[in-house]
């Protein structure tokens, strides 16, 4: 079982997680580019890194959890990145949204150096994370996956190995085209109801019991009844995955018409200015273009 572990990427995902394992493991390291995220994380309780390398140097496992595919690459492999300074025999898991090329790039290139490397991104968001209910998709070899297995379940109710490296990036981009997709007929649907004079209260309540509940739908709705679209995860990280998806689809010679429209409907809330907002302000295109407001009241948070 692992003992040293270290945490880079100290985010809306990262810093709960990582605050997960320190209730698991004595000896947890953290590092963030950002110091303010990292002034967070008292001194007494974690080992405060000056640099990624840094936290190789002082774990046996090391976790990211990064913005994408080319600041994992870079992290690990890069010219300052941890591949030179872990030891042989110690693993690194990205809990990121990474390509499941670079995975299997990254997963190569440490196993010549005799380190495992898993692939395990996360879903749940937030609140998930802060509770320490994620749930994992991993991918890698099976004896990595078991060797980290306890440093997962730290963070997670569910851990499930899917396949070898890539096949964990490859479910988690498959998890986000469904929820990108949900998020998007949410919106669509909501605002085709108000449009026709429904309340979304009511159609909430009518519809969440049926067919169409999800925790997408609750997360859509409450947002769109509190008029809260602080994010968690935002519509230009997920955006961004989508591209992600549409990439493994075109390698594998797989339509994927549904998600190229959701990727567009993404691509126009950026557009828009709503990049740093939460998935379901994509709602506010609809509202802009029929001059409508679905739920809430009159005082606005976050949109």
């Amino acid at each position: 079982m692992p003992d040293r572990i270290g945490f880079i990427g100290l985010g809306v995902m990262g810093a709960p997680m990582a605050r997960n394992l320190r209730k698991a493991f004595t000896r947890v390291t953290v590092f963030d580019c950002d110091p303010a995220r990292l002034s967070a994380f008292p001194p007494e309780q974690f080992g405060i890194a000056g640099c990624a390398g840094d936290v190789a140097e002082r774990s046996d496992t090391v976790v990211l959890s990064l913005p994408g595919s080319a600041v994992v690459e870079s992290v690990v492999t890069g010219p300052e990145g941890i591949a030179g300074r872990l030891a042989s025999g110690s693993a690194v898991i990205d809990t990121s949204t990474t390509e499941p090329a670079v995975s299997r790039r990254l997963a190569g290139a440490l196993r010549e150096r005799g380190i495992g490397f898993l692939d395990a991104p996360v879903s749940g968001g937030e609140k998930a994370a802060v509770e320490g209910t994620l749930s994992f998709m991993a991918g890698g070899d099976e004896d990595v996956f078991e060797s980290c297995k306890p440093v997962l379940q730290a963070m997670g109710a569910s851990v499930v190995r899917v396949g070898g490296s890539g096949a964990g990036s490859v479910a988690k981009l498959v998890n986000n085209l469904i929820v990108g997709a949900e998020f998007a007929a949410i919106a669509e649907g909501f605002a085709l109801a108000v449009r026709s004079g429904l309340d979304a209260g009511v159609l909430y309540e009518a519809i969440r019991g049926g067919w169409a509940q999800s925790k997408v739908l609750d997360v859509s709705a409450q947002a769109f009844l509190n008029r809260d679209f602080r994010p968690g995860g935002s519509v230009d990280i997920h955006w961004k995955d989508l591209g992600y998806a549409l990439s493994v689809a075109e390698d594998a010679d797989v339509p994927t018409p549904v998600t190229a429209i959701v990727h567009e409907v993404f691509k126009a809330a950026r557009a828009g200015g709503k990049g740093k907002l939460a998935q379901p302000a994509v709602v506010l295109l609809w509202e802009e273009l029929l001059g409508l407001r679905v739920g809430g009241k009159d005082d606005e948070q976050g949109a």
